[in-house]
């Protein structure tokens, strides 16, 4: 017996449609359900972006600045990682079997397509945002505490503006790249679409429903961060639901011919 990849569609440019914050309300909750339908799925792809966070965490171990800047950037990486999660609701949208050859030879057969130039882009973002955490770091601390800087050093009234800095930069910096890939990379797993027309898709379908999609930025911002407090360990709930409900908002966003 023979396994085969399902191979996305080739399709003429979708139309965007207008959404309201019933539209986030309800992602959600089939999110949810998408979750609890197929749990394995959701678990290991979180937990492997868990070990990524980990991992990261333990090579800045000693530097606070590193671990600050990747803490705050690590959310970044988010939307790669979902991608298997995207394939799992597409299944169970399409009532198709979940399985794990099919799944993530899906996610493998990516490779040769146009999600590793959208990661590309997103290690970029990653790099550029923890080389501006450092400049600032610099410039609001000093680089002489680059190395011996304490968590205390963080509460005086210097620490504190960089914090705030930081947040306001990395926010925009977030929505930024939110605004290309919420829908660009849903898009570009389902259709037969070069990444740069579908990030510029993404972008005016935010633009076209910016409140609504500042909101749900909000939303997954606020999720992420709470998933990082207990050791990045509440990502292994926060993601497979972002995942999820982020595959259903692409399909609320976006009328396809």
């Amino acid at each position: 017996m023979t396994h085969t990849i399902d191979a996305p569609e080739a399709s003429p440019r979708p139309e965007i449609a207008t959404l309201g914050l019933s539209d986030i309300r309800d992602a959600l909750a089939q999110g949810w359900r998408d979750f609890r339908r197929a749990p394995q799925f959701g678990l290991f792809f979180s937990a492997v972006y868990v070990l990524g966070g980990f991992l990261m965490v333990f090579l800045s171990a000693g530097h606070v600045t590193w671990v600050l800047a990747t803490s705050l950037g690590f959310p970044l990486a988010a939307p790669f990682a979902a991608v298997g999660l995207y394939e799992v609701s597409r299944r169970l949208e399409q009532g198709r079997a979940l399985d794990w050859y099919k799944v993530l030879g899906v996610v493998w057969d990516e490779r040769k397509r146009q999600i590793p130039w959208m990661g590309a882009i997103i290690v970029i973002f990653f790099l550029f945002w923890t080389f501006f955490a450092h400049m600032l770091f610099a410039l609001f601390m000093g680089v002489s505490k680059m190395r011996s800087a304490s968590l205390e050093a963080f509460l005086t009234p210097e620490g504190l503006t960089l914090i705030a800095v930081e947040l306001a930069v990395g926010a925009a910096a977030a929505f930024l790249l939110f605004s290309l890939t919420v829908v660009s990379l849903p898009l570009v797993l389902e259709k037969e679409v070069d990444f740069m027309t579908a990030m510029l898709l993404s972008f005016e379908t935010v633009r076209r429903n910016f409140f609504v999609m500042l909101v749900w930025a909000a939303i997954i911002a606020t999720i992420s961060l709470l998933g990082l407090l207990p050791a990045f360990l509440g990502l292994v709930v926060a993601l497979p639901l972002l995942g999820h409900a982020t595959w259903h908002m692409y399909r609320k966003a976006l009328i396809h011919p």
